[in-house]
């Protein structure tokens, strides 16, 4: 890294950490049931709404009983649903055009952190009508309120209901770029286990790593407080107690109940202390090769964690001892490599494999695949 680059983001970071006690986070209200949605909305004095939701949970029916709450409390609804698996800006753009054309006034993201990320950007352009995506890409950059936003979360993994990001993918030239504001957290997120019931073992094993990857970058960066620490270690050990019922009893309701807690919880660590080079390199993966973000963090993991090495064994002891696979007597190094080997038998049991079948050799220049492969896990063990 250029070396004035460098001192650049470790000022930005250590301001930030700084001022990170004062900055306006709040945490969603916390709904039960979709069928507390309508009471919501009558509260806010919104009688038309847009749920922004994908064509797999269409097809499936998921959004039937928010409707039919919906419709029973005379509450009128369109519904988009063609948001991507990386949202683009023309699902945006599409989304917008229906909010505007059915005079709706709030906004329900139904689905995934796809969904969810759509419906923020969604409420961002409603809020900036003027002002393109691109504009409001990077910090601090929407600074408006949006309209009523309710996050239904159907995947235990994003975390989006937490979040002051949304993901989203240029349509023209696929770059994915992140737009976070204070303003993006939604009012509500709905944790109803009922509407993740269905959803495929897969599914439910790559969002539930997703879930897991947030609470440990989270839980190993620098810009970690008390709080954040606290939800990381109660997500993972959340994660590592329910997400192989989940995967292998999906109609545990118990199980499904936590892992959307556990999801949740690593929303609100990693929304303040961030996250790092797995993210930094799914994003990627999913702009240019639309690769599912929670396959990508999955597939990532163990291999970023190693690439760390011992740097971060101390706070990774600690996750073992969240996760329930190591002791206080534990050596430090046994300890981590141990967590590591439990991400990697995780994998193994969910058939996540270890490569990313749309990514070729040749898609890398070359001379860059293995300098700068070293180079990477040179700067990862010392932090720079």
């Amino acid at each position: 890294m250029n070396r004035f680059r460098k001192l650049y983001c470790r000022s930005f970071q250590t301001v930030f950490k700084i001022a990170l006690p004062f900055l306006p986070y709040r945490n969603p209200k916390i709904l039960g049931s979709v069928r507390q949605v309508p009471e919501v909305l009558n509260k806010k004095k919104c009688s038309r709404v847009l749920i922004v939701t994908d064509p797999g949970i269409a097809k499936l029916g998921l959004t039937g009983d928010l409707e039919r709450a919906l419709a029973d409390n005379g509450i009128f609804y369109a519904i988009y649903d063609k948001t991507a698996a990386n949202p683009t800006t023309e699902n945006v753009d599409e989304a917008l055009e229906l909010y505007h054309a059915q005079f709706c006034e709030a906004i329900i993201g139904f689905g995934g952190g796809s969904s969810m990320d759509c419906a923020k950007a969604v409420g961002a352009r409603a809020a900036k009508p003027r002002q393109p995506l691109e504009k409001m890409k990077g910090i601090l950059r929407v600074h408006k309120r949006l309209p009523l936003l309710i996050a239904v979360p159907t995947t235990a993994g994003t975390g989006s209901e937490t979040t002051l990001a949304c993901v989203i993918v240029d349509a023209g030239t696929r770059h994915k770029y992140v737009i976070n504001d204070f303003c993006l957290i939604p009012d509500y997120a709905v944790l109803d286990p009922k509407v993740t019931l269905s959803l495929p073992p897969f599914v439910t094993a790559t969002t539930g790593m997703d879930a897991l990857t947030h609470a440990v970058e989270a839980y190993i960066g620098n810009t970690t407080t008390r709080g954040t620490r606290r939800n990381a270690e109660e997500a993972v050990k959340l994660i590592f107690e329910n997400l192989d019922e989940a995967y292998q009893n999906g109609n545990n309701k118990k199980a499904r109940k936590n892992m959307l807690r556990a999801s949740y919880y690593a929303g609100c660590a990693f929304t303040k202390s961030y996250v790092g080079y797995v993210h930094a390199v799914a994003h990627s993966l999913g702009g240019q090769y639309n690769v599912p973000h929670g396959l990508a963090n999955a597939i990532l993991l163990p291999f970023v964690l190693e690439a760390y090495g011992s740097v971060i064994y101390g706070k990774l002891k600690k996750l073992a001892l969240a996760a329930g696979i190591a002791d206080e007597t534990t050596p430090e190094d046994e300890a981590a490599k141990a967590f590591i080997q439990a991400i990697k038998d995780m994998k193994k049991r969910f058939g996540i494999g270890d490569t990313v079948p749309q990514l070729w050799e040749e898609d890398i220049p070359p001379g860059w695949r293995v300098m700068r492969i070293r180079r990477r896990i040179r700067c990862t063990r010392c932090r720079c």
